[in-house]
């Protein structure tokens, strides 16, 4: 029988943002053992190289110290003929507060596993230990630890729940898949279907507990259903971290990191949620439905996932597309937030996506393929060079999911294709070829609408949501902004001063020469800041000329621009009056079931 990998992982300084790591391996590779660090992260596709944050590293056999070659940044090798364990020992500097890397300091510790363990090559598959550790000096100050990590029960040493402890996964790719969060947190419990589920927020904040279970428990118990009982995990773990202002999550196997502002959060007294509050139900639910879609049922390019390169593929606008469809739509299936209200969340995705010329240069399929080098690597052009496989692909599952239901009178829905990918991919292992949800469409819909989706998903016309919506009887319409007139810009603030940050195609200031990146200073005369932008503009007229003053980078200068329409580009759905009973029971269910 094979020993199991140990490691064991402290937070020796906190206020320096320090981990220390140690790995254990009884039998490292006679031939010389080599140890990687992944450079990206499951649902995050950027090589974000996380070995970077390795501060010292040093490894051990025998009582002496052992000459370490590097192969790559991130990739170490000991020496050959090693006939007995090794010791390896390494720091890691946690200072990036996001869901994606790891965090530490007096107040919390937060880590994936991608950040911290070391995987030994070749011994992947066998089980995993870690032995986390309180922080060096700060073993009585009642920190806790979150975690979806199985304990590792039988063993000496083994974690209690939510104790430091000794924990167990069956094989690296499970291990780096449970995100830990250590600190004193808030905690609630609840069962959704009869799972035990939790949620550890960290942070100040007057969080309504209580509340929140409360509306989560129908959701995941929605998506549970939806996919049919029993869940896939045994137990799952929302880790949130409440800041000032935050926005952001990374889905895993049984748990979730999010990231969130203390203010978007339900507080005691709250009557109906407000839109900070429907955005963080709906990153609860965008991520929690990773559960099935991208955690389990994966694209053919992610059977095995090849952590230290890039791993392309053409479908990340069914995996994350369909998923930022399912997460609004959850909530309202739910109960959670109105029909209206959901209507509004949707008019919000489609001006989204409508206010971007790069919606008519690359395709959802081209956007997927992108991700590693243009999704996450946007610059001040991207609204005009890309599009969202995100937004624009929960566009494209809405429509499939409206043609399926019209066309089989509400038999047939994006539903059924989505158990579908449960039961072939999700159960199975069986990764989703490239072409696999064009013929999966078509075998559900007809051949008619496979060939449907692939030229929405490969092309970039424009969506057909009008005609489609219709047929729900829900009425979509386009409006102006508020001043009535537009430069063709989005600004942003910079302090009191107010930055371009985009300058989009077709638009006036484009037209002269206006950039992004330039800091408004006037419009005839007055001063320009960061609060009255559109106050000055609601006084003007199409067809007016107005002299505007900003400084690039050090250079004051002068142009003199003719101010156009503001495009009719933002949409607003509603329910049609009236309308057919074939219709009103579509919508039903659609939004009801």
């Amino acid at each position: 029988m094979t020993s199991p990998i140990r490691y064991t992982i402290q937070a020796v300084h906190p206020a320096a943002h320090l981990f220390e790591v140690s790995l254990h391996l009884d039998d490292p590779d006679p031939a010389g053992q080599v140890l990687s660090l992944p450079a990206w992260i499951p649902g995050s596709y950027m090589i974000r190289e996380f070995a970077r944050n390795i501060v010292r590293f040093s490894a051990m056999a025998g009582g002496r110290t052992l000459e370490v070659r590097r192969h790559d940044k991130h990739t170490w090798q000991l020496p050959a003929g090693i006939n007995g364990p090794v010791t390896v020992n390494y720091t890691v500097y946690a200072w990036d507060l996001s869901v994606r890397t790891a965090h530490l300091d007096q107040t919390h510790g937060f880590f994936n596993g991608t950040s911290v363990f070391l995987c030994a090559r070749g011994r992947e598959g066998r089980a995993h230990l870690v032995d986390i550790r309180p922080p060096a000096g700060m073993e009585d100050a009642g920190w806790r630890v979150a975690t979806s990590l199985p304990e590792a029960e039988g063993e000496d040493g083994a974690a209690e729940r939510y104790g430091f402890g000794l924990y167990r996964a069956p094989d690296y790719d499970a291990l780096i898949d449970h995100p830990v969060e250590m600190g004193r947190f808030s905690l609630a419990e609840f069962d959704a279907c009869g799972v035990p589920h939790a949620v550890a927020i960290t942070g100040r904040h007057d969080c309504d507990l209580r509340r929140l279970v409360d509306d989560l428990k129908p959701i995941c118990e929605a998506q549970i259903r939806l996919f049919g009982e029993p869940a896939p995990m045994d137990r799952y773990v929302f880790l949130v971290m409440a800041v000032g202002e935050g926005y952001g999550g990374l889905e895993h196997r049984a748990s979730t990191a999010l990231l969130c502002s203390r203010a978007d959060l339900p507080y005691v007294g709250m009557d109906a949620p407000g839109e900070g509050y429907r955005q963080f139900l709906g990153l609860c639910s965008h991520e929690y439905f990773h559960t099935w879609n991208v955690k389990r049922i994966k694209p053919a390019a992610f059977v095995p996932y090849d952590l230290s390169q890039e791993n392309y593929t053409r479908l990340l606008w069914a995996f994350e597309g369909f998923t930022s469809y399912y997460d609004d739509l959850m909530l309202v299936r739910s109960g959670r937030i109105s029909v209206a209200d959901y209507l509004g969340l949707l008019g919000k995705t489609i001006t989204q996506v409508h206010k971007g010329s790069g919606r008519r240069k690359q395709s959802v399929a081209e956007s997927s393929f992108d991700a590693w080098t243009k999704y996450y690597r946007q610059d001040e052009n991207s609204p005009n060079a890309i599009v969202s496989y995100y937004t624009k692909g929960s566009l494209v599952a809405l429509l499939l999911d409206l043609r399926l239901r019209a066309e089989s009178s509400g038999a047939r829905s994006l539903d059924d294709l989505m158990r579908a990918l449960w039961v072939r991919h999700g159960q199975t292992g069986l990764g989703v070829a490239e072409d696999g949800l064009f013929a999966l469409a078509a075998e559900i819909g007809g051949a008619e609408t496979g060939h449907w989706l692939r030229a929405m998903v490969e092309g970039t016309d424009e969506l057909p949501l009008e005609s489609w919506l219709k047929r729900v009887d829900v009425n979509l319409a386009w409006e102006a902004s508020a001043t009535g007139v537009g430069l063709g810009v989005r600004t942003a603030a910079d302090g009191d001063a107010l930055r371009l940050a985009n300058v989009f195609d077709g638009g006036v200031a484009q037209a002269v020469g206006l950039s992004a990146g330039d800091v408004l200073v006037a419009l005839d005369g007055l001063k320009v800041n960061s609060g009255n932008l559109d106050k000055l503009l609601t006084r003007r007229l199409p067809g007016e000329e107005v002299e505007i003053h900003a400084f690039r980078r050090d250079e004051l200068m002068r142009f003199e621009v003719i101010l156009q329409e503001a495009p009719r580009d933002t949409a607003k759905l509603s329910l049609a009056e009236g309308g057919s009973p074939a219709h009103r029971a579509l919508r039903a269910g659609w939004l009801e079931r």
